[in-house]
C-alpha cells in the first residue's frame, strides 16, 4: 500500500503512462559482466546475490543514520562501513498500523521483496527485518546510480519494446499486491533503464481493488503469477502479513485473470501478450 492521496497517487500514475515513451532493456537475470575499464551499468548489484544482501543488510554494523528530506513516511538512511557490498539502506521503522490517517506496516517492504524472489522478478531491492537503537523495522538496501521519472521529461529509452516491458512488469505487481501508492517519488531506473520498484510499505493489505489498469500482459511473468498457489505465497510471505493479506494476493491475482481474459476477446493474445 486514503481516498485524496489516492486520487492523486492514480492520477499520477496515469499522466506518466501516458507520457513515458515505451523503450529500454527489459530484466535480467543477471547483468552482464562490463567491460573492466568502465563501470557497469546496471544498478541491480544484489541480483545473484541475494543471500549475501540479506545477511549483510541483516549484520553489518551501522556506521551512521541520517534523515532523508523527502518522503511521506519519513523513512532514514542507515549508512554502512566502507568495504562490504551495500552502501547504505533505507532504514523504515513502521509499526504495522494507521499513519497520517493511512496503513502502513515496515513489514509489507519485506513482503514484497519476498513476493519478487518468488516469481524472479529482480524488480524490488533486498529488505529484511532488523533492530536498531530499539526500533524494529525494514531495512532496504539502498540501490545506486539511478534517477528519478519526472513526469515532466519522460523517460525515453533507447529499446521502446523493453522499456514497455518493464513497465507492464510494474504496474502487473503492483496489481498483485494491491499496491496503490506507486507515485513520481518512488518511480527511478537505472543506467540501463531496468525499473526499480521501492516503498511498498502501504501495499499487501486485504483490500481486493486493483490499483493498476493495463493493456499488455507480459507473458512470463503472467505465467508465473497465474501458477501461484496458497501455499507457495504462504510460506514465501506468510511470516511477514496474514492469512487474510495472502489470500488477497491469489483475489487480485484472480481478477487480474479475468481482465485478462476481456483484454483477449477485445483484441486478441498477440495483441495483448508481449514476448
Amino acid at each position: 500500500m486514503r481516498p485524496s492521496r489516492l486520487a492523486a497517487a492514480s492520477l499520477v500514475i496515469s499522466l506518466a503512462w501516458l507520457l513515458v515513451a515505451p523503450g529500454q532493456a527489459g530484466v535480467r537475470a543477471q547483468a552482464q559482466p562490463a567491460a573492466a575499464s568502465a563501470p557497469a551499468a546496471c544498478s541491480k548489484a544484489w541480483v545473484g546475490r541475494e543471500a549475501e544482501f540479506e545477511e549483510y543488510l541483516r549484520a553489518a554494523p551501522i556506521d551512521r543514520i541520517e534523515d532523508v528530506p523527502i518522503g511521506v513516511t519519513k523513512p532514514k538512511r542507515a549508512f554502512f562501513k566502507p568495504g562490504g557490498p551495500a552502501a547504505s539502506a533505507a532504514w523504515k521503522p513502521l509499526k504495522p498500523g494507521i499513519h497520517g490517517g493511512f496503513w502502513d506496516s515496515y513489514r509489507a517492504e519485506i513482503a514484497a521483496y519476498e513476493l519478487d524472489k518468488l516469481l524472479g522478478l529482480q524488480m524490488v531491492p533486498p529488505a529484511v527485518e532488523r533492530t536498531l537503537d530499539g526500533q524494529t523495522g525494514a531495512l532496504v538496501y539502498w540501490v545506486e546510480n539511478v534517477k528519478g521519472w519526472k513526469i515532466s521529461d519522460p523517460v525515453q529509452g533507447p529499446d521502446q519494446y523493453a522499456w514497455s516491458k518493464e513497465v507492464v512488469r510494474m504496474k502487473m505487481f503492483d496489481d498483485l499486491i494491491g499496491n496503490n501508492d506507486r507515485n513520481q517519488g518512488n518511480l527511478i531506473y537505472d543506467p540501463e533503464y531496468h525499473l526499480i520498484l521501492i516503498d511498498h510499505s502501504r501495499a499487501l493489505t486485504t483490500d481486493k481493488k486493483l490499483p493498476s489498469t493495463f493493456s499488455r500482459v507480459d507473458r512470463r511473468t503472467w505465467e508465473r503469477m497465474d501458477a501461484l498457489t496458497y501455499e507457495q505465497v504462504e510460506a514465501a510471505v506468510g511470516a511477514w502479513i496474514g492469512k487474510g493479506e495472502v489470500r488477497a494476493i491469489l483475489e487480485r491475482r484472480d481478477k487480474m485473470r479475468e481482465e485478462i481474459k476481456k483484454l483477449v476477446a477485445k483484441t486478441s493474445e498477440p495483441a495483448v501478450f508481449m514476448r
